[in-house]
């Protein structure tokens, strides 16, 4: 029955998955900015009801920027939750660029692709996140560079913190968890790590009822007299804080 039941949800997923590529292609060019931004949210917001994973926002998700929102990274889950929570432009990997359907979606959205191997290619995006954020725009990073399996917390780079410094522009943790509803513990069904595949990772999320995704904001770190790797230990604690025991 779960097998089934996860077919079906599977199906209802690609719909809705080739409603927003639609959307993108026909009626983006004629909606504002703001407009763009609502409906992302929204079309993030309907996919995780439509996966039945249900969204619990802690904090204040900002309005507004500039902000650089820095986050950890768990699962492929992790953009389309933060989407849901609130609107913002991602710093994802190159790869999502070339992932059938998702890397359009990703792209309309507005997502910078870095190539995490290449120290120029990161020069390059912090250039693009310091003018996103100078015009007034609230950019997400993942600085652990990969994901983990959400017990525990990497260390932060901090080379994409640059753009914050360079742009005068404050930071806010944001604590990402997946919880199993069930006994409140959290939940390893949507985690992508190792040699995990992708496809493996959404069917064991599909047959896995009951998760939650917590996303917990915090307060807002002003930039006056930064340096980025203190910044980045300091936003990293603030992180792991918000997480919790």
């Amino acid at each position: 029955m779960k097998a089934l039941t996860a077919l079906w949800l599977v199906l209802r997923g690609i719909a809705h998955l080739a409603a927003g590529w639609w959307t993108i292609r026909t009626r983006f060019p004629r909606m504002t900015q703001a407009e763009r931004e609502a409906r992302v949210q929204r079309w993030a917001r309907d996919f995780l009801t439509l996966w039945r994973i249900d969204l619990e926002v802690r904090g204040q998700p900002p309005a507004h920027g500039p902000l650089l929102l820095v986050a950890n990274h768990i699962s492929w889950l992790d953009i389309l939750v933060l989407h849901a929570a609130g609107f913002c432009r991602f710093v994802a990997k190159s790869d999502v660029r070339r992932w059938p359907v998702i890397g359009m979606l990703a792209t309309g959205a507005g997502t910078l692709y870095i190539q995490r191997e290449s120290r120029r290619d990161a020069l390059r995006v912090v250039h693009h996140m310091r003018d996103a954020l100078l015009r007034g725009e609230v950019v997400a990073v993942f600085p652990e560079g990969t994901t983990s399996d959400g017990t525990v917390l990497l260390p932060f780079h901090a080379n994409l913190i640059q753009a914050a410094v360079s742009a005068h522009a404050p930071a806010l943790p944001v604590a990402l968890q997946f919880i199993d509803g069930r006994t409140g513990r959290p939940s390893l069904a949507p985690i992508y790590i190792g040699d995990q595949t992708l496809v493996g990772s959404i069917w064991r999320t599909l047959t896995t009822p009951g998760t939650r995704a917590v996303v917990s904001y915090g307060q807002p770190q002003p930039p006056e007299g930064r340096e980025r790797r203190a910044w980045a230990a300091e936003l990293r604690a603030a992180v792991a804080a918000l997480r919790g025991p």
